[in-house]
């Protein structure tokens, strides 16, 4: 299951399942299985929510399907798993001993970050 891909419904934390497209100028809600990729202009939904929607009177609802199963994990997903877990796995480098100025010019560091000493500080 995609990680990332939660229903878009207020206050719902289930895995979305569905992908629920709006074309308004045949008053329709199309309702199919869940997209490759989120779009801008749609809404991601879980089971429970696609299974339920309705829509206002005078507008169709076209299910492509009926059934919605969890998606299965893709590549990236895995990848993203694993290079997580490499970065997690990776040592850290030791702090310098208390007192000991850092030679690059670096004041501290707070993961990907870094402090430098300014012109100032020089």
């Amino acid at each position: 299951m995609n990680l990332s891909r939660k229903c878009t419904k207020t206050g719902c934390r289930q895995p979305a399942v569905a992908t629920l497209t709006y074309a308004y100028s045949d008053r329709a809600a199309v309702l199919g299985p869940l997209a490759t990729y989120a779009e801008p202009h749609t809404y991601d939904l879980c089971a429970d929510h696609a299974t339920r929607l309705t829509v206002p009177n005078g507008w169709e609802v076209m299910r492509l399907a009926t059934e919605y199963p969890e998606p299965e994990p893709t590549t990236d997903d895995l990848l993203a798993l694993a290079d997580a877990v490499r970065e997690a796995g990776r040592p850290r480098r030791s702090a310098p001993p208390a007192g000991a100025e850092p030679m690059t010019g670096e004041i501290g560091r707070r993961g990907h970050l870094r402090v430098l000493r300014g012109s100032a500080e020089a």
